[in-house]
C-alpha cells in the first residue's frame, strides 16, 4: 500500500517527515496522514513524491511482495525486482515469467552473464554484441583519425626538411 511505501522509502533515504514535506511544499502533518493511511495525496503530490524518492509513480502506489523476502520497497525508476530464484545443482535457474515476458525471452535465447564485485547480471547476447561492435567501430574510427593526424604532421615535417 502507498502508506507502507512512503514510510519505507523515507526511512531508506534517511529523511524526516518534515524534510519530505518541505520538498513537496506541504505540512508535516499532511505527510504524516499519508504515511498513516488516514488520507492519500492527490495525483500531483504523488508524482512529486515519486520524483523525490526516485521511483515510478506506478511502483510508489503498489506494494511488492517477493517470495523469500516479504514486502520490498519500490525499485528505483527504470529498475525492476523480479523475485528470488534458486540455483539448481548445476547452476541452472528459472527466470521469472514476468521478466521473460517483458524482455521477450524464449527457450534457446542466448544471454551474456556479466558481473562486478556486487553481483551478476544477464544481458541479451544480441544487445551485447551490437554494443560491442559499436564500441569497436568507434575505437577504429578514433585510431584512424589519430593515424591520419600523425601522418599529416609527418608529411609537413618532411616537406619543411626538403625545402
Amino acid at each position: 500500500m502507498l502508506k507502507d511505501n512512503l514510510r519505507m522509502l523515507r526511512k531508506l533515504k534517511g529523511y524526516s517527515q518534515e524534510k519530505i514535506a518541505e520538498k513537496i511544499e506541504i505540512s508535516r502533518q499532511a505527510y504524516a496522514k499519508w504515511e498513516n493511511g488516514a488520507t492519500t495525496p492527490d495525483i500531483e503530490k504523488a508524482a512529486q513524491l515519486a520524483e523525490v524518492y526516485g521511483v515510478s509513480l506506478d511502483s510508489l502506489m503498489r506494494t511488492e511482495t517477493v517470495d523469500g523476502m516479504g514486502v520490498v520497497p519500490p525499485a528505483p525508476k527504470g529498475k525492476d525486482l523480479w523475485g528470488v530464484v534458486t540455483l539448481g545443482e548445476r547452476g541452472q535457474m528459472v527466470i521469472p515469467k514476468v521478466a521473460r515476458d517483458q524482455f521477450g525471452l524464449e527457450a534457446g535465447d542466448r544471454l551474456v552473464v556479466l558481473s562486478d564485485e556486487t553481483g551478476i547480471a544477464l544481458l541479451s547476447a544480441e544487445v551485447f554484441e551490437t554494443n560491442m561492435q559499436t564500441l569497436l567501430d568507434r575505437l577504429s574510427e578514433e585510431k584512424e583519425a589519430a593515424f591520419s593526424k600523425t601522418s599529416q604532421s609527418f608529411e609537413r615535417q618532411t616537406e619543411k626538411k626538403t625545402d
